[in-house]
């Protein structure tokens, strides 16, 4: 039987460089599809770990953690220059799956915010995604409500149906508008809004 090894703290690498930080970028983008600002965070953090293993074992990581810091922008910049890095192209395909999944347009605007897209990016990009209707009937699909729930629901059964949307960003004529759609009407929409 063999003897367990016992996970210990990771040893010390070399201090991050602008050669070593732009093949991690180069790793990061062919995993992930990243903004300018969700790379420079990454990139970031992996010096911040640096700083703080090599803070642990007793040694000044100062100078070459601003000098790793310094190359980040240039880095970035390389990265969207080679198109490798495109808000915009991000912002347009995240919108899309975001309504397709059945987020509303204030909540998809929410996460393009959180990635770091500016906000005429963001408002660029959704006016080119589905409509609110779709994203509502999407949403109501998931949950199994308005036209893909029981038919004749008693009102108090609407309110929480009203509630479910309102809570997931749509306005109140949006989720009425959902909530009445035909069946079929709803199941055709659903289905020109996946092609």
């Amino acid at each position: 039987m063999p003897a367990s090894r016992k996970a210990g703290p990771r040893p010390l690498g070399p201090a991050p460089t602008e050669s070593s930080l732009r093949e991690a970028a180069l790793r990061h983008l062919s995993r992930f599809s990243a903004t300018e600002a969700g790379l420079r965070r990454v990139l970031t953090n992996k010096v911040r770990r640096w700083a703080a293993l090599a803070a642990a074992e007793g040694r000044d990581p100062a100078e070459p953690v601003a000098r790793a810091l310094a190359a980040i922008p240039a880095i970035v910049a390389a990265m969207v220059g080679s198109g490798a890095v495109n808000d915009t192209a991000f912002a347009e395909a995240r919108a899309r799956r975001l309504l397709r999944s059945g987020r509303s347009r204030r909540a998809a605007a929410a996460h393009l915010a959180a990635k770091g897209i500016a906000p005429e990016t963001a408002s660029a990009a959704l006016d080119e995604a589905p409509a609110e209707r779709d994203a509502a009937l999407a949403l109501c699909k998931r949950r199994r409500i308005g036209p893909f729930g029981p038919p004749e629901p008693a009102p108090e059964l609407r309110m929480k149906w009203l509630a479910v949307l309102a809570r997931a960003g749509f306005a109140r004529d949006i989720a009425e508008a959902a909530l009445r759609c035909d069946p079929e009407e709803a199941a055709d929409r659903l289905l020109a809004l996946k092609q």
